[in-house]
């Protein structure tokens, strides 16, 4: 495998210089301030990146004030009691993206969050919690109970309220790929996931850097 320096070298000559290059680098929480965040906000951002998947983001971010209106706030115990009928309304409202399945996923990770919960005091607390080596563990774990949240989706929800995570985009496929990974340019088997993981760890030990920082490196060593 291609040593992280060499690809650190080259994204840092892509952006500029290392001080540009960390200044593009994703904001990483402590476990702490995670396990700190409200169910509200996990269903918030689950429901934001599921809407987001597939479509235009700056269209949803354009709206999401009227999502949390809508939602009254995400709190997952509401959300659980919406009847039929409220379900049917809220997925016709026009301040909302219209589409049924995706609003029916919001009560469904609803559910999810507060069975984690239950057992975990909290569901950023289990997140907090789960360790950085076994990260597609997460990402199975998500797509299993959740709804809507495999492939990116899950890694979005997670990258964006701060876990140190890797994301697997396109760029940082192609970097694996280049660095000698033996994946496809999908990786879904469960020895392609083992290995991204396997990298990503040994990549980690090698410059003591977070996961996400690891991820956005390598996207950004590629033209």
């Amino acid at each position: 495998m291609e040593k992280f320096a060499t690809i650190y070298q080259r994204a840092c000559e892509r952006k500029g210089g290392e001080a540009a290059l960390k200044r593009l680098l994703p904001k990483v929480r402590s476990s702490r301030a995670l396990a700190n965040t409200g169910d509200d906000r996990f269903l918030s951002e689950m429901t934001r990146c599921v809407f987001q998947a597939g479509f235009v983001w700056r269209v949803v971010d354009h709206k999401w004030d009227d999502f949390e209106d809508v939602f009254f706030g995400f709190p997952p115990e509401k959300i659980v009691l919406l009847s039929p009928d409220q379900i049917d309304r809220i997925s016709q409202n026009p301040r909302i993206i219209r589409n049924r399945q995706k609003v029916l996923s919001v009560q469904h990770n609803a559910r999810f969050i507060l069975e984690v919960a239950r057992e975990h005091g909290s569901f950023g607390r289990y997140v907090s919690r789960w360790p950085e080596a076994d990260l597609i563990g997460l990402f199975a774990f998500m797509k299993k109970h959740g709804s809507r949240l495999g492939g990116m989706t899950g890694q979005r929800v997670l990258r964006n309220l701060g876990k140190d995570t890797f994301v697997t985009t396109w760029d940082v496929i192609r970097c694996l790929q280049r660095a000698g990974a033996d994946i496809t340019a999908n990786p879904t088997s469960k020895r392609e996931m083992g290995l991204l993981q396997d990298t990503f760890n040994q990549w980690h030990d090698e410059s003591a850097l977070p996961y996400s920082h690891i991820s956005r490196i390598c996207a950004y060593s590629l033209d």
